[in-house]
């Protein structure tokens, strides 16, 4: 099993203070011959918009110093665990989760949201320090 991301469980908090029960910590999945886990699998019972939704969120940190190089391998690893919750999970939609500072710095270049958009990344923001979600994008 892979290391947790070092934002793991102020995203899980930020998670539930909205509403999510956090299903799977993490959320293991087996296709095609190979083991991958997924940081989060979560449920939404409470709020009439998201009644019965099921999401699974893989968090990143972006820490390291190349931001376009952590960005490459989170999407490398965002679209295998797609395929595979695609398989496994149908019902269940992937998220990316990135800090709030990567986010203003980072996320909101015009290539970057480029290649999200093109890509058909969903994703959300979070802010660490806070344990909040401050954007959610499908």
């Amino acid at each position: 099993m892979a290391a947790r991301d070092i934002f793991h469980e102020a995203v899980r908090r930020a998670l539930e203070k909205e509403g999510w029960q956090i299903t799977h910590d993490p959320l293991f999945l087996q296709t095609g011959g190979v083991e991958m886990y997924i940081d989060l699998g979560a449920e939404n019972l409470l709020a009439a918009e998201r009644e019965g939704e099921k999401i699974a969120v893989e968090i990143k940190s972006f820490v390291q110093a190349s931001a376009l190089y952590e960005f490459h391998l989170a999407l490398g690893q965002y679209r295998n665990y797609e395929l595979a919750l695609g398989k496994e999970e149908p019902d269940r939609r992937l998220y990316l989760a990135a800090p709030a500072d990567i986010y203003d710095r980072f996320f909101t270049l015009q290539f970057i949201q480029e290649a999200l958009a093109y890509n058909q990344v969903s994703y959300f923001i979070y802010e660490p320090d806070n344990e909040v979600i401050v954007k959610w994008k499908k």
